[in-house]
């Protein structure tokens, strides 16, 4: 495939690309402003809480508490959710990436392979055009010398035994081996062993990830096809290992 034809696919791939990110921007950028707006009434709600806390009822209080307890939640439910953008944002760009380094290892490649044969072709050439001049200078030179005998002895008997001793192997081409081209097979992309892993699997972060609510959970952070989910679960989510040791305690 021509460098053209590389650059017009690649260029095709990421048409839509800018608009993805900008559209994942903009939801960062709106869940960074509904966690601001609940902070604020966060605090507003503490505020009317140390203040009127002598006269407030156990019930008002206990109301009060419960929607800073919300607030909060929801808080960290808009933060998850930045969170799997991000990731998301990053992998999108990051297979782009891999996909550009690909095709450029294999155009490398063809390009090598074309050199390789355009190489050998010539070689082949030039030792063609060389034993076929030696050939019909050696023919030549044996019938000056066949003419040249024939005159001398004047014989055909003696003319007979010199064509008898030119032997057509004399004249066959050496054969010619060609190297096999074998062009260098595409690399994978190497992993950047400063990148952190997660999940069972050991593996960086790609795709969509849900992070264990409990806070001394080792792992943080899984795959959602590591852990059976295909979707976000309401409420709280304990890991494999965390909800095993739940259950024995």
């Amino acid at each position: 495939m021509a460098a053209g034809m590389y650059l017009e696919h690649y260029l095709d791939s990421i048409e839509n690309l800018p608009f993805e990110l900008q559209r994942n921007f903009n939801l960062m950028r709106d869940l960074d402003q509904r966690t601001e707006d609940l902070k604020g009434q966060i605090d507003s709600l503490a505020k009317d809480y140390t203040a009127n806390a002598r006269t407030l009822s156990s019930e008002q209080k206990l109301s009060i508490l419960r929607q800073i307890q919300q607030s909060y939640s929801k808080c960290k439910e808009f933060g998850d959710d930045k969170v799997q953008l991000a990731m998301q944002t990053y992998e999108m760009v990051d297979k782009h990436i891999r996909r550009l380094d690909t095709d450029l290892a294999r155009f490398e490649a063809d390009l090598k392979e074309k050199q390789i044969e355009s190489t050998d072709y010539d070689s082949t050439s030039s030792k063609g055009k060389k034993v076929e001049t030696r050939q019909k200078e050696k023919k030549t030179a044996k019938t000056r010398s066949k003419v040249k005998s024939s005159d001398e002895d004047g014989s055909p008997k003696s003319a007979q035994k010199k064509v008898k001793l030119l032997q057509p192997g004399e004249f066959n081409s050496p054969a010619t081996n060609f190297g096999n081209v074998h062009p260098s097979d595409v690399l994978d992309m190497p992993v950047d062993p400063n990148e952190p892993t997660y999940c069972l699997c050991h593996q960086v972060s790609y795709g969509e990830m849900i992070g264990c609510d409990n806070t001394d959970c080792s792992i943080e952070w899984f795959h959602f096809a590591c852990v059976g989910l295909t979707t976000k679960p309401r409420g709280k989510w304990y890991c494999p290992r965390c909800s095993q040791d739940r259950k024995r305690k």
